[in-house]
């Protein structure tokens, strides 16, 4: 178990010599679960994933494939172990693939990579397994829109099993993106659900996580989409966390934040509930 004094004092670290990520990677134990390290699924220094195995995963276990946010304008996938490994406790491989980011990748750039990657991963370690998107905020957006939109991944969007988004933000106008990432979109509006919303008819089971404390990714946000994908027939199950913002919701899959009681919110076992119920895992 990691204690508060452990936690306390590596919190206590210089900031330029460990960041809070890096925290969260020292203080989560690597025992039970291996992992490979950038593995590729295009061209180019970005496109390659990490591989989350878990000890004697089986060959039906589910493989989540984890975007991870920062504004589509930062983020690595090395920095993520702190979820990753959590996630694949109970039983699933996660895959932690990186994107190109902005400004010198707008979109469609970070959408069109977490297709590849997933395409990759539909031909690799996910190849007879059960593959479910799951995001937090800028990387919720790429996993629901993977999901819901079929200009993305195509035929191949009949192959995934589900999508979790955490804080996503699902819908951008020109007012809420002052830095242009989003300019290339039609009328300079961007939506994980697609144009034609008949489309949303072939969207996986969805899990929508949000926190009410969220004032980076106002709640609506999550609720809006929800009612959307209902509407046209979509299995959606929400989750609202009072009290818990932005950060925190991913805060709370980490296990020194556990180990403490601090989660705010049950998110992991939500998760893994949730996955359970469909997969035994």
């Amino acid at each position: 178990m990691i204690h508060r004094r452990a936690l306390l004092a590596a919190a206590a670290l210089p900031a330029a010599a460990c960041s809070p990520l890096q925290i969260a990677n020292g203080l989560t134990p690597s025992g039970g679960v291996a992992l490979r390290e950038g593995i590729p699924y295009g061209t180019g220094p970005r496109a390659r994933y990490d591989l989350y195995t878990p000890e004697g995963a089986g060959p039906r276990a589910p493989l989540i494939a984890f975007f991870y946010g920062g504004g589509w304008r930062s983020g690595r996938r090395e920095d993520y172990g702190f979820v990753a490994r959590p996630l694949a406790g109970p039983g699933p491989l996660v895959a932690v693939p990186d994107y190109r980011l902005f400004p010198e990748a707008p979109w469609p750039a970070f959408v069109e990579d977490g297709a590849a990657a997933v395409r990759a991963l539909l031909g690799g370690p996910a190849d007879g397994r059960p593959l479910i998107l799951m995001g937090h905020s800028a990387g919720a957006f790429i996993a629901v829109a993977l999901a819901a939109d079929p200009r993305w991944l195509g035929p191949d969007r009949a192959r995934l099993a589900g999508a979790i988004g955490l804080a996503g933000p699902y819908e951008f106008g020109p007012e809420d993106d002052p830095a242009g990432i989003f300019a290339a979109a039609p009328g300079r509006r961007a939506r994980a659900a697609p144009a034609d919303e008949a489309a949303l008819r072939g969207t996986p089971p969805l899990l929508l996580l949000h926190g009410t404390a969220d004032e980076t990714v106002r709640p609506e946000q999550t609720a809006r989409f929800a009612a959307l994908a209902r509407a046209h027939g979509v299995s959606v199950e929400e989750h609202l966390y009072p009290g818990v913002g932005h950060i925190g919701i991913l805060a709370a899959i980490a296990r020194p934040v556990r180990a403490l009681g601090l989660e705010g919110g049950p998110v992991l076992g939500d998760v893994a509930g949730w996955i359970a119920g469909r997969f035994g895992v």
